[in-house]
């Protein structure tokens, strides 16, 4: 982590919310600022009303997969960090820790080390736990037999900072897998040896967040260590795992179908996937940017693209919905390059095609600001028709 580390206060016009958020909440922020996007998504929740006393012990649980800061992708931002701890201390909170585990045959410590949490464990009084070096106690879920740190379980109030991402395996990651760095590495292998699908919905039945605070800054588009970032500049909260997970795979264009642990969560009673009776609450609106400049993969998927001033959510999402695409053989047919970001606010070219409410004076357009991946890939595959 470059340079010391720094916090400023920022003042929420959201004081006056009292009521702790429900189970069928999510709340959506989006900027560049990731200290005040996360304070006030904290203040909107209500965080301290949901946390049952202020002695309560706190689990901070990141996700800190590999030893690599977030810039690409993989790690949680530590700005997001020190802002809830910032809000808990803040609001009468002291008995609060970080705990994590890296994946198998990487250093947790390290990944401590690189993303600056020493520094914030001394600042804070914070102590950090390295998962891998915990006492662990076993428990069973649906026919698997795990052990899980007993420093989580035995926590009054889990706190988990996932990043919505990609992942090699399981397609998409966020709430419910972030949960895996609560095992034993023992129990991390015996996972991938059964699949992960159930072992991951089984784990969430013993132990899953009771708040959600998820990095949608920057995501990996499709690997969970990172490598390929794709700018969004949003977070978001919610209160239940799968609907948060739910949730993350519209923004990422796939279906429910294509992430099948949310459904096996949902039918052993984690929460709800059905995002129609979702109430979602956006507390400012996507920044206009210069056009885009993605790297990596997402460069070669940007040459499907004809951004003007687009916004970073809106051609995040269709960054990744053309991923989808590729994914199933169908970039190639793409006749045309799609019209995306404000500059098309006053176009009316018949033949062009957009995404964005900014583009619907075109010929052809998908509305929203800024629509989901997943109604982009629908959109598109209309246009291959």
């Amino acid at each position: 982590m470059s340079g010391p580390i720094t916090w400023t206060l920022f003042s929420s016009p959201y004081n006056c919310y009292t009521s702790p958020m429900q189970m069928n909440e999510i709340i959506v922020t989006y900027g560049d600022n990731p200290e005040q996007m996360a304070f006030q998504l904290l203040e909107k929740a209500n965080l301290a009303s949901m946390i049952p006393s202020k002695d309560a012990s706190i689990i901070l649980k990141p996700n800190l997969v590999v030893p690599v800061t977030p810039e690409g992708g993989g790690t949680t931002h530590p700005a997001i960090v020190i802002a809830t701890i910032e809000y808990l201390q803040n609001n009468g909170f002291s008995n609060i820790t970080i705990a994590e585990s890296a994946w198998v045959g990487a250093s947790t410590e390290e990944g401590f080390a690189v993303n600056g949490y020493p520094e914030i464990s001394r600042k804070y009084h914070v102590p950090l736990v390295d998962v891998k070096q915990e006492t662990y106690e076993k428990r069973e879920s649906h026919g698997i037999t795990m052990e899980l740190s007993k420093t989580i379980l035995d926590c009054d109030f889990l706190i988990s900072l996932p990043v919505l991402k990609g992942h090699c395996q399981m397609a998409m990651t966020c709430a419910l897998k972030n949960m895996k760095g609560t095992l034993s590495d023992r129990s991390k292998r015996m996972f991938h040896a059964l699949g992960l699908v159930k072992p991951i919905a089984a784990l969430n039945v013993v132990k899953h967040a009771d708040f959600i605070l998820v990095d949608s800054l920057n995501g990996d588009l499709d690997f969970e260590e990172g490598g390929n970032p794709v700018k969004t500049d949003r977070m978001f909260a919610c209160t239940d795992s799968v609907l948060c997970d739910s949730y993350g795979t519209s923004l990422m264009g796939f279906t429910l179908n294509e992430v099948p642990y949310i459904k096996i969560a949902e039918s052993y009673g984690v929460g709800s996937s059905d995002l129609r009776k979702a109430t979602i609450t956006t507390l400012s609106s996507p920044k206009t940017t210069s056009n885009a400049h993605p790297a990596g993969l997402a460069r070669f998927l940007s040459q499907h693209t004809l951004p003007k001033e687009a916004c970073s959510a809106c051609y995040g999402n269709l960054i990744h919905a053309l991923k989808r695409l590729d994914e199933a053989g169908e970039l190639d047919q793409l006749k045309k390059k799609i019209c995306i970001g404000q500059g098309y606010k006053r176009d009316t070219d018949p033949k062009e095609t957009g995404v964005g409410s900014c583009t619907r004076g075109l010929g052809c357009s998908l509305t929203g600001c800024p629509p989901s991946a997943r109604d982009m890939v629908d959109f598109l595959k209309e246009q291959l028709q």
